[in-house]
């Protein structure tokens, strides 16, 4: 159904894809797994016939193609938030954005199939709500139920895994096994090994930006190749770049973080109910719970992003929220990674500038830059190992690799306050475990405090201490279990 032969792709100015030969027959399921950087959407792009062609030969018999990705789900945020800017907004309605159910059946109309994919994914009850209000991993989820509206024949997936609680990733590997039994073609893209579902046939593995390897799920993955890039042994024990400046350092017997009996509502939808918590110093917190629970909120409440944090009686580094002090004045403090974050970084700029405007908790640069955070900034690209791409536009990077730069620019103050929300996201093996490095590396000097935020138990850090899990007790309330490990 699929005929590749010698295939030239054009990344971008700077960058090519090369696609030597590929087969793929009707029914069959594919994974493709490689590094951040290596090609994955471009091959994600070229198969859904979205990537320039420069040479080579490309057959395809499948009429009715899909694919999902970052990027895409990036855009329908970007779309929904835009409304708010426009005179979009009619003259009796009082909110902007479209729901769930009208992003679910934006390109084909069946409410009753929307109903189906939505239950089936655990959405059913967020059909009504506005689509820019929900969790990323909601999101997620919204996202996959769309593209399935038009019972595609090939179904093109990048990272679909990413963003999912553990109940969600077995409940959409489950249902991608029902498709691929029903003559669907399925495509995944992926960064980690072991996600690959069961159901996988064919796995093929990228590597700068070239597809070297194709063939057989079990004789794959006993391949040299593979093995190579699964390999974490020959990681170096790379030393972080020192910070700007000093870093605050606070008296041991001062709690970083007092919420008391904390309540976050969206309309008539409560998001967060009584939940009490205290950080005390050297705790270091995993958050965990299913997606839309409420973990994202909490943190934008700690950050000063979310207007109900100053409702709430919060008191951050010994200082009450809302006394006084200016955003500017709790961000100096925090560093902090999230999806939203990673959407929010529209503005044009440079890979360094992104990575420079950590020093400054802006998204841009709108301060004069010393040469001490110049040269800084240099040696962090050159632990991400994109000196090369310094001065090329950060949009232009995989969004493994923007990732890594976003988690870097988390990293350069040596923050009080280290808040990562699914920080690994879309970042391959060998990258997740650099960075968990970094994290032990960070913590290990003793000045700064973190909150981790992950669906992926394995992606915790060593210097983990305290968890906060976020348990449901039915559709719409969770408690709070506090567990010192």
């Amino acid at each position: 159904m699929i005929k590749i032969n010698n295939a030239i792709y054009k990344i971008n100015d700077y960058k090519t894809f090369s696609i030597p030969q590929l087969e793929i027959n009707r029914g069959e399921s594919w994974a493709f797994v490689g590094s951040n950087g290596s090609g994955k959407s471009t091959l994600v792009r070229a198969l859904a016939d979205e990537q320039t062609l420069l040479t080579g030969e490309v057959v395809k018999q499948f009429s009715r193609i899909e694919h999902i990705s970052f990027e895409q789900l990036q855009k329908l945020v970007e779309q929904q938030w835009h409304r708010n800017n426009t005179d979009m907004l009619s003259a009796d309605e009082d909110d902007t954005g479209l729901t769930t159910a009208q992003i679910i059946q934006e390109n084909i109309r069946d409410p009753a199939l929307c109903l189906k994919l939505a239950q089936q994914f655990g959405i059913g009850h967020l059909l009504d709500r506005r689509f820019k209000y929900l969790s990323t991993g909601e999101t997620r989820k919204t996202l996959l139920c769309r593209i399935l509206m038009a019972e595609p024949e090939l179904l093109v997936l990048d990272e679909p895994f990413d963003g999912l609680d553990m109940q969600s990733r077995s409940l959409f590997a489950n249902l991608l096994a029902q498709l691929s039994q029903q003559s669907i073609s399925i495509v995944l893209v992926l960064n980690r090994f072991n996600d690959i579902p069961n159901f996988v046939t064919h796995v093929g593995v990228l590597a700068e930006c070239q597809l070297v390897k194709t063939g057989l799920r079990q004789t794959m993955l006993q391949t040299e190749v593979v093995k190579s890039l699964t390999n974490i042994e020959l990681l170096s024990c790379e030393h972080l770049p020192e910070p700007d400046v000093p870093p605050t350092v606070l008296a041991d017997d001062l709690p970083r973080i007092i919420l008391n009996n904390c309540l976050v509502y969206y309309n008539d939808q409560t998001i967060i109910n009584g939940l009490t918590w205290q950080v005390n110093a050297n705790e270091h917190w995993q958050i965990v719970g299913p997606n839309g629970a409420g973990k994202s909120t909490l943190l934008s409440l700690i950050t000063g992003d979310h207007p109900q944090g100053y409702s709430n009686d919060l008191t951050l580094f010994g200082r009450r929220r809302g006394s006084g002090e200016t955003i500017w004045d709790i961000k100096k403090h925090i560093g902090y990674v999230s999806s939203s974050l990673h959407m929010d970084y529209r503005v044009s700029s440079s890979v360094k500038n992104v990575l420079l405007s950590g020093y400054f908790d802006s998204i841009g640069i709108y301060s004069a830059i010393s040469d001490k955070q110049q040269q800084l900034a240099d040696k962090w690209l050159a632990l991400l190992n994109l000196t090369q791409q310094a001065n090329q536009p950060f949009r232009s990077l995989s969004w493994g690799q923007q990732r890594l730069v976003l988690i870097a620019r988390a990293l350069v103050k040596h923050p009080t306050l280290l808040i990562l929300d699914e920080p690994l996201q879309g970042l391959d093996q060998l990258n997740r475990e650099w960075v968990k490095r970094w994290i032990d590396r960070l913590i290990h000097k003793g000045h700064s405090q973190l909150l981790f935020v992950s669906h992926h138990i394995e992606d915790a850090p060593n210097c983990i201490t305290n968890r906060l899990t976020f348990v449901q007790t039915d559709r719409n309330n969770f408690q709070y279990r506090f567990e010192q490990l």
